[in-house]
């Protein structure tokens, strides 16, 4: 392996972009290697001023690009279960943007492909994960201190849902962070799901259903409770509560500056997820650099992937269809036993 890790970034666009600064700026043992993007126009602009750096439309062509040593896949969830099978067949260490693939059969095809190889390559892109909150709080959990686990309250909320959000996208897109981080920290897995609809809020776009409650069950007897309102108007939020048998954590409320002056205090409310969650980014990405410099690959598995678009399609059906749906997960392979506590 050369001196810095050469990475081929597929996707240029917001997260993409911030993923190439992260590269070249914040993250050691790594470099840009090439990038692809359908617009190239926008791909050259995300790595204007980096050396020796190629620009590609397909993103089948940049894994093959000189110096590509590992994949990080930054394009849209469509987008994602043909570069992670490429990436697999070439034998690349992949960090993968959620969703890993939004369908559960195309996950699972992932998950299938990678057990074939008897080895994992694929790290998937639950940042929180990585967030020193969200850590504390899973340390805590796993300590035992407070007893088991009963409920998990959680709150997210973003300032307003881009242009052709749907209801759906509530829930696949942004309730998916929730699911993951719900897996992880109570070590469980997610086995039924209903979702409460209330009126819309006036700042929704027409026909968005927005905000909405997600309430899922585990197999541990645990409930976990979710309102997901992207429209709110006035910041990005994420609160997540756990109540246990002995006491109660909760993480999410002072992640701002509060500033005071002429007599006043205010709170600074972040607008953006890559404001409230910088740090959890560059730790992920550089654990995953490390990782893979050293020939391992730690993290969120494709599994956890999978898990988390076989539930978020339950709860898309749930809200479709008004009533407690249940999630089936398909047998897991030996490769990813004891995913859902890691």
């Amino acid at each position: 392996m050369a001196e810095l890790l050469g990475v081929a970034v597929l996707g240029a666009g917001h997260m993409g972009a911030d993923h190439i600064r992260r590269l070249d700026q914040v993250v050691s043992g790594a470099r840009v290697a090439a990038v692809a993007d359908p617009d190239l126009d926008r791909a050259k602009e995300a790595v204007a001023g980096l050396d020796g750096v190629t620009v590609h439309a397909d993103p089948l062509a940049a894994l093959d690009a000189p110096g590509v040593e590992a994949v990080l896949i930054a394009s849209p969830g469509p987008a994602h279960e043909e570069p992670l099978l490429a990436a697999f067949s070439r034998g690349l260490p992949v960090l993968c943007e959620k969703p890993m693939v939004p369908d559960s059969t195309g996950a699972l095809r992932v998950v299938e492909a990678e057990a074939r190889l008897g080895r994992r390559l694929a790290q998937i892109g639950f940042m929180r994960r990585y967030d020193a909150e969200y850590q504390r709080l899973k340390s805590l959990l796993d300590g035992g201190g407070l007893g088991r686990p009963l409920m998990l309250h959680c709150t997210h909320r973003n300032v307003s849902s881009p242009p052709g959000f749907t209801s759906a996208m509530v829930i696949n897109s942004s309730v998916s962070h929730e699911i993951d981080a719900a897996r992880w920290l109570l070590g469980q897995e997610l086995t039924a799901v209903t979702v409460l609809r209330p009126q819309p809020s006036s700042g929704a776009p027409q026909g968005l259903l927005d905000p909405q409650l997600v309430l899922f069950e585990t197999d541990g007897g645990a409930l976990v409770d979710v309102e997901a309102f992207v429209n709110c108007g006035f910041g990005y939020q994420v609160r997540c509560e756990a109540v246990c048998e002995r006491g109660s954590a909760r993480i999410g409320e002072d992640h701002t500056m509060l500033v005071t002056s002429a007599g006043a205090a205010r709170a600074e409310v972040p607008q953006d997820y890559l404001v409230r969650f910088a740090d959890a980014y560059d730790r992920e990405v550089q654990s995953w650099v490390d990782a893979t410099r050293q020939g391992r690959v730690t993290g969120p598995s494709a599994w956890d992937g999978y898990a988390s678009s076989v539930v978020a399609e339950a709860g898309v059906r749930a809200l479709e269809s008004g009533g407690r749906t249940t999630v089936g997960l398909a047998p897991r392979p030996d490769l990813y036993a004891g995913d859902v506590s890691r």
